[in-house]
């Protein structure tokens, strides 16, 4: 038995898809014999669409392309030549970096919010996830709401409620969906410059960000996933080490599609002495820190802190900035141009930093990498919707605490503006009941009731450059409030806190602006585009 709901397809589309998918029911499948560019475009609409990728390429992709030239081609059958050459070069050229040279575009499909956050893990892969803010969660999969059923939980005492309380908290979202939108269209009257599709989007955008909160993190999501062979191997390895059974069942569905693209990059995942060993070595570890970590910290309870801490920078970090930009213009030693930048006059400190970040005329146009020279800490209590969107930055190390109800949750202004405070606060009272009868229980899966309205403690330690690209994008009007706070503060705190007001500076498209309809100027350019283009907007179903 397991929890995932199966698509059917008419003989033709069938015929079709066994061309370019590795399956044609399972929700892990590999795209292969498509264009790097058809395969991008694929996942970059993933996100904004409740279709599954293979309908995707049916509905939207499939009339553009010409397939006519793969009838013959069955991507469901196992490559035994390619794995015969995958063998003899992996053997004859090596194991790891071989195994970085082959990619792979994976689908995976019906995921809860706490396995996309395992599979986002990896800093060497990229990802693409279904949005909260594009998409309603109201609709339904074959009949039911669209969240994880784990089989332990559902099989015990304890299913029955599982599935009704959650239910409950769909159906509560799903209630509030149209009194939302109609207050913000009060709030926010459309403009006669604005077409009725863009105000719509814009309006139902800003509804979505408002209830995400109400949804659990057993809500599912799609993810579209392209990494090298041994990126996946890594991914599969920490899989099967992980207490939650949905991502070690999720392991081995993925390891079977990826075996019929890359067999041989993953030959060592079964391998007693290699990823066997590996996979317990990770889950003993874990286990035996976690024993340890609850005895030592045992009736220690939190202290208050504010939502955003700068825990730890280095207090000389403007010198060996200075030093770091001159490194590769001079012959002399770092240590003696660390010397040099303390004792410059801060006119020549300016100019040195003005000459190298230059005349940024967009935030993609960002300085170079001696930005990395100085490293931040922080420690954020956040909404868990808000840590989704910040914990998939690769270039920073980001982590978290257990997902439970511990540390409160967050109301958002418009809901209770709008008068539907009492009815959210319903849903954060069933999402609470649910997760503390299943903890003793199923204590990995009880973070599965857990509302993303909730707060989460997590710590991310990044450079300064990561931090640059962090905090410009983040804070860009058309984010959503709650991350935009945090990085909002993250600026604010490098500037006044740590003393680095040069580096903040250099960060000039941080947005510290409030905004009201976050979607709108997004949706204007996106028109505008489509316009001059001659292309028609894309439905956002």
């Amino acid at each position: 038995m397991h929890p995932y709901v199966s698509e059917t397809w008419t003989d033709e589309e069938a015929d079709v898809l066994r061309r370019y998918v590795t399956n044609l029911d399972g929700p892990v499948f590999a795209l292969v014999n498509l264009p790097e560019v058809v395969k991008g475009a694929l996942f970059a609409r993933y996100s904004r669409t409740h279709k599954s990728l293979r309908r995707l390429f049916l509905d939207e992709f499939v009339g553009e392309l010409d397939t006519s030239g793969d009838a013959s081609i069955d991507a469901t059958v196992g490559l035994k030549r390619a794995e015969e050459l995958y063998q003899k070069i992996f053997f004859e050229y090596g194991d790891d970096s071989v195994a970085q040279l082959g990619g792979v575009h994976l689908a995976c499909e019906q995921a809860s919010n706490l396995l996309t956050k395992v599979l986002e893990w990896g800093r060497l892969m990229a990802y693409l996830e279904q949005s909260t803010r594009y998409l309603s969660y109201d609709s339904r999969l074959e009949g039911r709401y669209r969240y994880h059923r784990p089989p332990g939980v559902l099989s015990s005492s304890l299913g029955t409620r599982y599935v009704s309380d959650l239910d409950a908290l769909f159906g509560i979202y799903a209630e509030l969906l149209g009194p939302m939108q109609d207050w913000f269209r009060e709030r926010f009257p459309q403009q006669p410059q604005d077409s009725d599709f863009i105000y719509r989007q814009s309006i139902r955008a800003k509804a979505f960000d408002s209830l995400r909160g109400l949804l659990p993190a057993a809500a599912l999501s799609n993810v579209g996933i392209y990494g090298s062979g041994q990126s996946y191997e890594h991914l599969i390895l920490r899989m099967r080490a992980h207490p939650l059974p949905e991502a070690r069942d999720y392991a081995e569905r993925m390891l079977v599609e990826l075996r019929k693209v890359i067999p041989s990059f993953l030959s060592r995942v079964d391998r007693p002495d290699r990823g066997r060993a590996w996979s317990a070595y990770l889950a003993a570890t874990g286990a035996g820190t976690e024993d340890v970590a609850h005895r030592l910290l045992a009736g220690v309870a939190p202290e208050p802190r504010p939502a955003v801490t700068l825990i730890d920078w280095d207090p000389d970090g403007e010198d060996k900035l200075l030093a770091a930009i001159l490194y590769p213009h001079s012959e002399l030693p770092d240590d003696q141009l660390r010397a040099v930048a303390q004792g410059l006059p801060a006119a020549d400190r300016e100019a040195l930093v003005a000459a190298w970040v230059g005349e940024r005329t967009n935030r993609r146009h960002k300085p170079g990498r001696a930005l990395e020279r100085l490293v931040y800490r922080f420690d954020v209590l956040s909404d868990y919707g808000a840590f989704r969107d910040l914990q998939r930055h690769r270039l920073l190390t980001i982590q978290w605490q257990p997902l439970t109800p511990r540390h409160g949750w967050v109301m958002p202004e418009e809901v209770a503006e709008a008068g539907l405070a009492a009815r959210f606060e319903d849903g954060m009272a069933i999402s609470t009941g649910l997760h503390d009868a299943l903890a003793e229980r199923f204590p990995a899966e009880a973070g599965y009731a857990v509302a993303l309205a909730f707060r989460l403690r997590y710590s991310i330690e990044l450079n300064a450059r990561s931090a640059l690209h962090l905090l410009e994008l983040r804070t860009q009007p058309a984010g959503h409030p709650a991350y935009r706070r945090i990085c909002q503060e993250m600026h604010r705190l490098i500037a006044e806190q740590a003393g680095h007001r040069t580096v903040a500076a250099a960060m000039r498209f941080v947005d510290h602006g409030e905004s009201g309809l976050e979607r709108l100027e997004s949706e204007r350019r996106a028109e505008a585009r489509r316009q001059s283009t001659g292309h028609e907007a894309a439905a956002g179903s």
